[in-house]
């Protein structure tokens, strides 16, 4: 089916079952686009199935498999989908491997994914700290393969955290106080990890928003300072002036060249900027950013599907708090 001027763009989300997935609907809904939301994940439970309007429950096949290639093929011929916007990051590595096969075979829909080298060296938290230091880049002082002596004698004294070298947010990072504590999740913990110093406070990290075009350039960024959840995501934001994470953005936009939704995580220590890690897609604050006019979802409708740069936004200062409140569905009607 050709899609004409008058017809909704047809945009399917992964993950809307999370809070990436749910905060990419409600910044579609919010965008000056019209749009048909197609919803994945594994879950068909509310409330994120109930804000799409065509919900698409993942099968139950390994997704490594040629059966769950598959499904998506299929899915994206029926639903005649215009553009791919992840919400997990399972979902971005699948795409992002399968790359060829979708540009190959639906030259009609568009995959909102990073570079795929990007996508690589932000994914193991140790290749991108040896990226800073070989680019002269200050980097938070980090080894692997140490013991607790080694690493104290590198990072200095107690506490340190532990770190798993792939995943994002906070999840699996612990903070070591001790040689117990080394030895015990030094053990327990399974995937692969680092000690890293910690630096700064919690008081001085912040989580910036950014669209990259591509080629060095890209929208100007969103940055928040953030309190985060006991689950690793952003609780609190405030839309901040720094000047120095302004430049740090951009330089890193200038050196990675990220296309679409790309998220830096700093904290800040003695007037220098640490990164913290890279997302090279959507991340859980993208609808925070949106309630203070920085909608990413919006951005890829227009850059991937419209094939034009998005508008500079309108950024307002503010504060925004994340909440939890009741989501209900009965199993009958009152008698």
């Amino acid at each position: 089916m050709t899609r004409t001027s008058a017809s909704p763009i047809h945009v399917l989300v992964t993950g809307v079952g999370a809070i990436i997935g749910q905060g990419i609907v409600r910044s579609l809904r919010a965008s000056s686009h019209s749009v048909k939301i197609i919803g994945l994940d594994r879950s068909a439970r509310p409330p994120g199935p109930e804000w799409c309007d065509v919900f698409i429950q993942k099968p139950t096949c390994d997704e490594r498999s040629d059966e769950y290639l598959d499904f998506w093929q299929n899915l994206i011929r029926k639903e005649n989908i215009d553009l791919v916007l992840p919400g997990l990051e399972v979902d971005m590595l699948f795409l992002d491997e399968q790359r060829a096969v979708f540009e190959k075979e639906h030259d009609a829909c568009v995959l909102a994914l990073n570079h795929s080298a990007l996508i690589a060296l932000t994914g193991d938290k140790w290749l991108m700290h040896l990226f800073l230091v070989d680019h002269g880049i200050s980097a938070i002082p980090t080894v692997i393969d140490a013991g607790w002596d080694g690493a104290l004698a590198t990072l200095g004294a107690a506490p340190i955290l532990l770190k798993p070298r792939q995943g994002n947010g906070s999840r699996g990072i612990v903070r070591l106080h001790d040689r117990e504590d080394f030895v015990y999740w030094s053990r327990k913990t399974e995937d692969p990890w680092m000690l890293q110093r910690i630096v700064g406070s919690e008081a001085e990290e912040y989580t910036v928003g950014s669209f990259g075009l591509g080629d060095g350039r890209a929208v100007a960024p969103i940055i928040m300072r953030r309190r985060l959840s006991g689950a690793g995501n952003t609780q609190q934001a405030e839309v901040v002036d720094h000047p120095l994470l302004q430049e740090r953005v951009t330089a890193f936009n200038t050196l990675l060249k990220p296309i679409g939704p790309t998220n830096y995580q700093f904290r800040v220590q003695d007037d220098e900027a640490y990164l913290l890690e890279v997302n090279p897609r959507f991340s859980s604050s993208n609808s925070l950013r949106t309630g203070f006019g920085y909608n990413e979802a919006q951005m890829a409708v227009e850059y991937f599907v419209l094939n034009r740069l998005p508008q500079e936004p309108d950024v307002r200062p503010g504060v925004g708090w994340r909440y939890s409140e009741d989501y209900i569905v009965y199993d009958r009607d009152p008698v």
